[in-house]
């Protein structure tokens, strides 16, 4: 298995600003190649530039900037640029699908935050002092670094890579031949079925509140946009009031983020040592959360009619605050290291299907919390049984791939 491990950074002050710069000359790089690419096509002879032709050229400017670009790793800079050409052609790929193409834009310094390293070994060095219980990591003209490794790294190291999130600096490894480290069995069997005002809900009856995270913070959070409103957003240097402004907002949406994250992967964790198979149903997060397109008025041009944007707006984000993406993937990774079976089955009406006579009808479900059988006057909370039916549509699965 690939997996990939994420640790927090303890640089001293001098490696912190160190590891900024290297980051700005990156993204300098990344800018310089774009401006190339886009000079080269609007030249009369519409010439391309490719990776390979850039990459040729990364001896000539580290020799010409050797007290900057000359600092860094070879390999670092050679994946930037391959950064730059894979952005490339996905524009190449949205075009010719006939997709909103998206040209690669030029990187701010605030917005170019990772590093990558292609191979442990060139220009980085993991676990680079194994003499010494505190662990650390060497990059090429910063030196060794402090690392809180909160758990043991299994397999093989391939990719090193550093990662800026407001004022904190990770290391993120990507490691290949993980080997899988299997559960005992249980015996159990379970289906959910995710929700917004709750989290999730077992075939078993049991409930895991949604802990809203977005909700909670959504007055500092608007105090914070509001005081960072009254700054002018189009500028080229900011003041130091407008910067601590950003950090604030930036620190909250990362607070939400980490607890979301810690959430999800609690509940799965408890989910994954209880049961041997999981079910769930087959959701598509992206589709759920679509705005909906405006209605025109045959009747008045240039009018829309009212399409319910302002209430789909408020539970889309009641959706994304869920995090239902994120939770079925570290849900799934984790039952892949245990030795687990995780099974996405149909959605579809798995809320109006009575589980006892198998009667369906959107009448089925009088409220969101109730489920009352038109056919059989069979009761009981509809997510109860929307989890009910997710598992036993996972049973029918298996005995067909059987």
């Amino acid at each position: 298995m690939i997996r990939a491990y994420k640790f927090l950074l303890r640089p001293t002050a001098r490696q912190s600003a160190a590891l900024g710069e290297m980051l700005r000359d990156h993204c300098s790089l990344y800018n310089g190649a774009l401006q190339e690419r886009r000079d080269a096509y609007r030249h009369t002879s519409k010439t391309t530039v490719r990776y390979g032709d850039q990459s040729v050229q990364l001896k000539e400017i580290r020799a010409f900037d050797s007290e900057r670009q000359g600092r860094w790793s070879f390999s670092s800079q050679q994946a930037t640029l391959r950064r730059l050409d894979k952005a490339f052609a996905a524009f190449f790929r949205r075009v010719k699908a006939g997709q909103t193409p998206g040209y690669p834009r030029f990187k701010g310094v605030g917005h170019f935050d990772t590093v990558t390293f292609p191979k442990d070994g060139d220009g980085c060095r993991w676990d680079s002092t194994p003499h010494d219980p505190q662990a650390r990591v060497r990059l090429q003209g910063i030196g060794h670094i402090r690392v809180h490794q909160h758990r043991p790294v299994r397999g093989r190291v391939k990719t090193i890579s550093v990662k800026r999130e407001g004022n904190r600096w990770y290391v993120v490894l990507s490691c290949g031949d993980v080997p899988a480290e299997p559960l005992p069995g249980t015996g159990a069997v379970v289906g959910i079925d995710m929700g917004v005002t709750r989290f999730l809900t077992t075939s078993d009856g049991e409930h895991v509140a949604n802990p809203r995270f977005l909700e909670t913070a959504a007055d500092d959070l608007a105090e914070a946009q509001r005081h960072f409103a009254t700054f002018p957003q189009r500028t080229k240097r900011r003041t130091k009031a407008h910067r601590a402004a950003a950090r604030r907002v930036a620190k909250l949406h990362a607070k939400i983020r980490r607890q979301r994250l810690d959430h999800a992967h609690k509940t799965a964790l408890t989910l994954v040592r209880d049961h041997d198979a999981i079910a769930h149903e087959r959701l598509n997060t992206a589709g759920m959360t679509r705005t909906p397109k405006a209605k025109p008025d045959p009747d008045n041009d240039g009018a829309f009619l009212p399409n319910g944007a302002a209430a789909k707006t408020a539970l889309n984000r009641s959706i994304l605050d869920a995090g239902w993406g994120v939770f079925l993937a570290i849900l799934a990774n984790k039952a892949e290291s245990a030795g687990r079976t995780v099974i996405a089955v149909d959605p579809r009406n798995t809320s109006r299907t009575c589980p006892s006579c198998g009667h369906t009808a959107k009448e089925n479900r009088t409220t969101q919390a109730k489920f009352q059988c038109t056919a059989c006057g069979f009761a009981a909370n509809s997510d109860h049984v929307g989890a009910t039916n997710v598992l036993n549509r996972a049973g029918l699965a298996l005995c067909d791939a059987a």
